[in-house]
């Protein structure tokens, strides 16, 4: 018993660190460096509000907190 108190605190520390927001910033570097791994020649991408999403299928990525949205489009 005197185990579990310890173990069980450090694995609701362990929880909220995973839950933790990422900074909308270097969520957008991390995907360029995917996209650019890919030799994609032309594209954007974009930070906006949850709320100014028109297509779901465009969103690659969510950042702080779910309140904003990484959009991609392929340029031809």
């Amino acid at each position: 018993m005197q185990r579990l108190i310890p173990a069980l605190a450090l694995m609701l520390l362990a929880g909220s660190a995973l839950a933790a927001t990422k900074p909308c910033e270097e969520l957008k570097q991390e995907i360029e460096v995917k996209i650019q791994a890919n030799n994609v020649p032309s594209y954007t991408l974009e930070i906006v509000s949850k709320d100014e999403v028109t297509d779901p299928s465009m969103v690659v990525g969510s950042c702080e907190g779910g309140s904003k949205k990484i959009v991609y489009q392929k340029n031809d």
